[in-house]
């Protein structure tokens, strides 16, 4: 789907996650950037750079998910220009567990948009679950 504002596009990520927390990696796979020079950070493993490596790493981050969903998201920062925007959130929902009840996720993500003609897309994504100190 086509994001014509960056509103649209953060939109779109927040409902990606919650597809992703089903299992489903498609609403990341069509936000994502065409370019060659996207890239992924996720709980599950290093870096992807290459639209080809990002969509692996997408196909086995959803393979571990089925069950969950996600509530909302805190804002913290927003940086923009006219072609990119930083877009700093900890994220909230559910994720399954190992038992039948699915438990609470919280993730601190920076999310990164480039205007791509009439549209953003996402172009690098970084989330893990770090949001209290260690």
């Amino acid at each position: 789907m086509t994001a014509r504002t960056l509103e649209q596009a953060i939109a779109l990520n927040h409902a990606a996650l919650d597809a992703m927390l089903k299992g489903d990696c498609s609403g990341y796979m069509a936000l994502l950037s065409e370019r060659d020079d996207v890239t992924w950070g996720n709980p599950f493993g290093p870096f992807a750079q290459g639209r080809e490596n990002v969509e692996a790493a997408l196909g086995r981050a959803a393979a571990r998910m089925d069950g969950g969903g996600a509530a909302d998201a805190d804002h913290i920062a927003t940086y923009l220009t006219d072609n990119l925007a930083v877009v700093v959130e900890v994220e909230h929902g559910e994720r399954p567990g190992n038992t039948d009840v699915a438990s609470p996720v919280a993730l601190r993500v920076t999310s990164v948009y480039r205007l791509e003609g009439e549209a953003w897309a996402l172009v690098h994504r970084h989330a893990d679950p770090i949001t209290t100190p260690r």
